[in-house]
């Protein structure tokens, strides 16, 4: 009887931990981010004045909610929600409250590992950039590096820090 308690406890610990081990991982990249304009480097054009993304963890995944204000001072909002399967799932996004179609339409993200994620934007099934999201070891700070195409074809590099807020 003990041994057979023994047993089931095992099992009971080992899926907990496996689950548990799934929700952290998700858990490293909720919560509200601001991204750091002045640590921030911008390559692919005017960097935003503000940037903030509330991530809240889904099975297997995160919903992302960002709002912020851009360049031209005009109001950018976009939602989406992905697994870390890998495969496509839609972005909508305004621009001053209405339909923004000028950015991506799709997203899909891998985990890479409990702090790493790799997710890849694009519009009309073609890739517009991929972006390594790595939070730190602290769990306060995200270092986004998004690697893609500007309009004339040439490689760009941007990499965005974000706050734990």
């Amino acid at each position: 009887m003990r041994k057979r308690l023994f047993v089931i406890s095992l099992v009971v610990m080992a899926a907990l931990a496996v689950s548990t081990a799934m929700v952290f991982a998700a858990d490293m990249f909720s919560g509200t981010w601001k991204m750091n304009v002045a640590k921030s480097k911008i390559n692919s054009g005017p960097a935003p004045k503000s940037f903030t993304r509330t991530n809240t963890p889904v099975d297997g995944g995160l919903k992302s909610v960002t709002d912020g204000v851009n360049a031209d001072g005009k109001k950018t909002h976009s939602e989406a929600t992905v697994k870390f399967d890998g495969k496509d799932y839609p972005v909508v996004a305004t621009l001053d409250g209405k339909a923004d179609t000028t950015g991506a339409d799709m997203v899909s993200a891998k985990k890479i590992d409990d702090s790493t994620l790799e997710v890849t934007a694009k519009k009309m099934g073609k890739v517009l950039g991929v972006t390594k999201v790595v939070v730190s070891k602290d769990g306060k700070t995200i270092t986004a590096t998004s690697t893609g195409k500007d309009s004339k074809g040439a490689t760009v590099m941007d990499t965005i820090i974000d706050e734990k807020q």
